[in-house]
């Protein structure tokens, strides 16, 4: 989980991820979508699970603006922005 800002949870005694919200594994210096963290100045939050960060899971979620749909579609969830997916009901032969 990397953020573009981040706030102090007084009950958890801990850092959580706020604004703009992206998918990010150990271990990289990129999110999913290839933003550098660097570069971007986002803050990775190790602890934090990607369900958490969901605004319907309501865990971490609480100063979370923006979710990334690049991101979402690749970490499994999806944002409240990210479009539907469409599929193709009548394939060519």
């Amino acid at each position: 989980m990397a953020a573009s800002s981040r706030w102090w949870d007084e009950e958890d005694g801990r850092w959580l991820p706020g604004g703009e919200v992206h998918a990010w594994e150990q271990g990289t210096n990129q999110s999913v979508c290839g933003l550098s963290l660097h570069r971007s100045q986002l803050a990775r939050f190790a602890g934090v699970a990607w369900p958490d960060i969901l605004p319907e899971s309501g865990g971490a979620a609480d100063a979370v603006r923006r979710v990334c749909p690049r991101c979402a579609s690749a970490a499994g969830g999806r944002g409240s922005d990210a479009r539907r997916d469409r599929r193709r009901m009548n394939h060519r032969p």
